[in-house]
């Protein structure tokens, strides 16, 4: 909601020192997030004058056409002589009445005017535009003609109230009340401790038989229609200079009299409106669903197909406007331009349900300045009211006359009333704010408050949201003062602490962290787009997705499987935005469907819910392990003095799972596999030991190509995945810290010729398997293929290291254990010691 503070005035005697930054204060104290405060006209400085155009000269020989024109500027240029201006622009003829800056002035954005030859002409001054002023947009994109009436020479300055504070406040869904003038002066008054002048306080006639019929066959979407009717409205009148620029300083553009009346009085009084041509209106106005496939032309000119749950407003042929939401075309007001133009209007001021507004919006995708309103909550005692204000308008700019027929059709309610301690805020709060302040700041929102020890308080017609005893103390709370509240830590109970899981999950974070990684946290949403260019086939496990009822994007309905696409697709935006070299991890939930999963329960919010209803919700849940997952692209250690870098491979992914399983305290298996989206050729699977069974924990390697190419990912991007609710099974007891020793080690290397099929990890298995207790580690510290040692043949290098934990090895004891380690992978695998 945009607020400018020379309209907020008028509602509120605030003093004359006090500036937009002041009332943001005073208004964020209150609780309202007011984001900017905008100064309109900054750096502006005259003279700008109205101008009456005088002559045109057409200027001839130039790419564009070029316009010498002399106006009269009264005695603004100190001579009272035309001023000569050069001009491209047409939109305006001689004897319009435009603005003129003048030599020596200053406009927005620090740009000076001076006199200047230009077009062979000189140009002593410059003709405005909106943009030109800082105005915003007003439809025409061209020259300011203003209104005949105003006498060349006045200063425009004050005339387009150009100098203004506009305050953007971010209005909260339970704040509704504030997306209008009335309900941020309120909240200012109350700030202030200043009486408000309440705009909706108009004397509005009771209604009659003699309105413009109406019907309204659903009473709970539409629960107050007020009808009114003027005739003899001018069809060329326009807007007034001040209403025209409060709009532009809301945001809003300026479209005609009529339409521009009932934007200001929706500004103004948060009810929205709706102006019908009472000529192109067939017959009673009803107010009704829509029947399923019903079609109608809103304002906009698209055409929908109506659902039965959308409320309508119906005329004899049918739906002419989306309630709450747009109007339709068939009845829209006719624009001045035309041959002929509005004369008579019907005014509609109604209240409908806020979640059917909102639903029919959002099915839609049709959000407009009603509909905001209106699914936020308005006032439904302000209708009548609002169409009055909008009557007198239309009467008092346009020339109208007012029917004397008024038509409200208003379903029966009762007020709102809520019980309450008067010490509940003083308990919410742990503030002794005694019963006086509850009951002086629940006036001061519009709350009648009875009673001494129970206050039965009955809420504003302007507060929906205002409906338990919580509400009512969080006004209190709030007017007395967030920044009041007393700070106090809670004290934990003794003995709690991070669970080992949790703890487990902050050492791998810290892991990848201190390996080089950058944390990067993705929405949980897929869509089936991502899983064809990762290039998973159709009966892939993470193919079976939970759907969304209410996705935030049609493109992502599901939630996600695997953690890569978010990270993949962080990675791609920020090496498109020139951030190369990248290493990013994630750790987080994926959710991956049993089949099992029952329907969900409603759980009661009166009281706890029972064991078996949380377990019965629960039952409906999908499975949601804890993943984590890396990706690197590009390089992965960077060239300088030191010497020459290296790009990522998919050994740096394999490692990444390595880091990680070293953080359990567990040992990780490591196999070739084909697994999408990885390289088939360059693929491991990761296996961990869970009960004595060996368990799948996650893959690693480098993508495939045509994954990379369909991503935009950096070439031979790699990845790796692993779940870490798998990693904490197999964690068997507390995490042991290394066992230092004294004693020396014993190294021994061995070269083994293989067959090329043969997989590193089964020759280092039977090694350690061999070498027994008196190994401490085996590193594969080179691969070599070549004519020396065969065609089909792969030679791989092992550093053994042995060591005793009670005496010093003795050469002969170190190479008995190497010995028998090179015998069992022999056996097993058929492996030739090199050179033997």
């Amino acid at each position: 909601m945009r607020v400018p503070l020379s309209w907020l005035r008028e509602y509120v005697d605030l003093p004359a020192t006090e500036t937009g930054r002041d009332v943001q204060a005073k208004l964020v104290s209150v609780g309202l997030e007011v984001e900017t405060v905008e100064q309109t006209g900054a750096g502006l400085k005259g003279p700008l004058v109205v101008g009456q155009v005088l002559t045109i000269e057409e200027l001839e020989g130039f790419k564009k056409p070029i316009r010498f024109c002399t106006v009269d500027v009264g005695t603004a240029n100190g001579t009272g002589e035309p001023q000569e201006i050069v001009c491209g622009a047409r939109n305006f003829s001689v004897g319009d009445k435009v603005v003129v800056v003048l030599p020596g002035a200053v406009l927005p954005g620090d740009f000076a005017i001076a006199a200047r030859k230009t077009y062979g002409k000189t140009s002593h001054g410059m003709i405005c535009s909106t943009d030109e002023l800082g105005m915003g947009d007003d439809g025409t994109h061209g020259i300011i003609v203003l209104p005949p009436e105003y006498e060349p020479g006045t200063d425009a300055i004050e005339l387009l109230e150009l100098v203004d504070e506009v305050l953007d406040i971010a209005v909260t869904p339970d704040r509704g009340y504030c997306l209008s003038m009335r309900g941020v002066a309120r909240e200012t008054a109350t700030a202030y401790g200043l009486p408000l002048r309440d705009p909706a306080l108009l004397d509005v006639p009771p209604p009659n038989a003699h309105g413009y019929p109406v019907k309204v066959s659903d009473p709970i979407g539409c629960g107050n229609f007020t009808a009114r009717t003027v005739t003899g409205l001018r069809p060329e009148a326009r807007s007034p200079i001040w209403m025209q620029r409060r709009l532009q300083k809301a945001g809003m553009r300026t479209v005609s009299l009529a339409v521009d009346i009932t934007n200001y009085v929706m500004l103004e009084l948060g009810q929205p409106l709706h102006a019908y041509d009472r000529t192109r209106v067939q017959g009673t106005i009803g107010v009704r669903r829509a029947r399923q496939g019903e079609k109608l032309t809103t304002l906009d000119g698209a055409k929908r197909v109506l659902d039965a749950q959308d409320l309508v407003i119906t005329d004899d042929r049918g739906p002419i406007g989306l309630a709450g939401v747009m109007g339709g075309a068939d009845t829209e007001i006719a624009d001045h331009a035309e041959d002929t133009g509005t004369t008579e209007v019907v005014v509609e001021a109604a209240h409908f349900d806020a979640i059917s507004i909102a639903r029919t919006a959002r099915r839609h995708k049709l959000s407009s300045e009603a509909s905001k309103r209106f699914e936020r909550g308005v006032d439904p005692q302000a209708a009548a009211a609002a169409a009055q204000r909008t009557v007198d308008l239309l009467v008092l700019l346009a020339g109208g006359t007012a029917e004397a027929g008024v038509t409200e059709i208003t379903a029966p309610s009762a007020p709102r009333t809520i019980a309450m301690p008067a010490n509940h805020p003083d308990r919410v709060a742990g503030v002794d704010y005694g019963r006086e302040t509850v009951v002086r700041r629940l006036q001061q929102v519009g709350c009648d408050v009875y009673g001494q020890d129970e206050l039965i308080v009955t809420a504003p017609s302007w507060r929906p949201d205002l409906a338990e005893p919580n509400d009512l103390a969080e006004e209190v709370i709030r007017l007395e003062g967030y920044e009041n509240l007393p700070s106090t830590l809670p004290t934990p109970p003794s003995g709690r602490g991070l669970t080992d899981r949790q703890r487990l999950h902050r050492r791998v974070g810290r892991a990848l962290a201190g390996a080089g990684y950058v944390e990067a946290l993705s929405y949980p949403f897929i869509g089936d787009a991502v899983l064809d260019q990762l290039g998973l086939e159709q009966d892939d496990a993470r193919r079976r997705t939970v759907a969304l009822v209410n996705p935030l994007s049609d493109e992502e309905p599901a939630l996600r499987t695997t953690l890569l696409p978010g990270l993949l697709g962080a990675l791609r935006r920020n090496d498109g935005r020139g951030s190369h070299d990248l290493a990013l991890f994630e750790t987080g939930l994926v959710f991956t469907p049993t089949g099992e999963e029952t329907k969900a329960v409603r759980l009661p919010v009166d009281r706890r819910p029972t064991d078996e209803e949380i377990a019965g919700l629960d039952a409906a849940l999908p499975r949601q392990p804890r993943r984590a997952a890396v990706v690197l692209g590009d390089a992965r250690e960077q060239a300088g003095w030191w010497g020459k870098g290296r790009p990522a491979t998919w050994a740096d992914a394999v490692e990444a799972a390595r880091t990680i399983a070293g953080e359990a305290g567990v040992e990780l298996t490591v196999r070739a596999d084909r697994h999408a989206p990885w390289h088939p050729g360059r693929c491991a699977a990761l296996y961990v030991t869970v009960a004595g069974e060996e368990t799948l924990l996650g893959h690693a390697g480098e993508l495939h190509p045509r994954v990379v190419k369909e991503l935009h990912l950096p070439e031979r991007t790699c990845a790796m995945e692993v779940e870490l609710d798998v990693l904490e099974r197999a964690v068997d007891g507390a995490l042991q810290a290394p066992r230092i020793s004294t004693f020396p080690v014993a190294t021994q290397d061995v070269a083994l010729v293989v067959s090329t099929e043969t997989a590193a990890d089964t020759v280092e298995e039977a090694l350690r398997e061999g070498a027994g207790e008196l190994l401490e580690s085996l590193r594969l510290f080179d691969v070599f293929t070549g004519e020396q040692i065969g065609e089909g043949n792969k030679s791989l290098a092992y550093a053994l290291r042995f060591r005793a934990p009670d005496r010093t090895l003795t050469v002969e004891e170190a190479t008995a254990a190497r010995d028998a380690a090179v015998a069992l992978a022999a056996e097993r695998t058929g492996a030739v010691l090199r050179g033997a």
